[in-house]
């Protein structure tokens, strides 16, 4: 039990839809940084996907500090189980645990919408900002570059 007092409290918070930041990648996909750790106390994080019909995704990869799932809401979303490749479609859902590998994209060629969701709430928005800055400065980044800005953000390929 995380909460002791024997009365509720005023403690919600709204944030209208006009104020949720997001990030587009050079590719099209916009991420919504719906309920980021930072909105929610850090128990959980919550991420719209956006897909463009460009390919595009995570390759296999875990994470050692938080789950991470996969809700997807339109088109069709390849998801990593860490065993297979599964073509998920809207209301199709994947959870992954800490330690889990996992990778989604989207190579319908049509676009894809999906939620994640991180508990507890790592400042993904971070790691998804810096990836966009990446990409839209054009930086080619190497190997060993790839992997420090990978475990700064706790994701470790595979």
């Amino acid at each position: 039990m995380s909460y002791s007092k024997d009365i509720g409290e005023v403690s919600a918070r709204y944030r209208p839809a006009g104020e949720v930041p997001s990030v587009t990648y050079p590719s099209g996909t916009r991420v919504v940084f719906t309920a980021p750790g930072s909105a929610t106390s850090g128990q959980y994080g919550l991420f719209e996907w956006n897909m463009s019909e460009t390919p595009g995704g995570a390759s296999a990869h875990f994470h050692k500090t938080f789950s991470e799932s996969f809700y997807v809401m339109a088109g069709t979303v390849r998801l990593f189980n860490g065993e297979t490749w599964i073509d998920a479609v809207k209301g199709d859902f994947l959870y992954v645990p800490q330690g889990g590998i996992h990778g989604f994209s989207n190579s319908s060629g049509a676009p894809a919408r999906m939620l994640i969701v991180f508990a507890p709430g790592p400042p993904r928005e971070e790691y998804f900002q810096e990836l966009a800055d990446i990409r839209s400065a054009g930086r080619k980044l190497t190997e060993e570059e790839w992997i420090e800005v990978w475990a700064r953000h706790d994701q470790y390929p595979v």
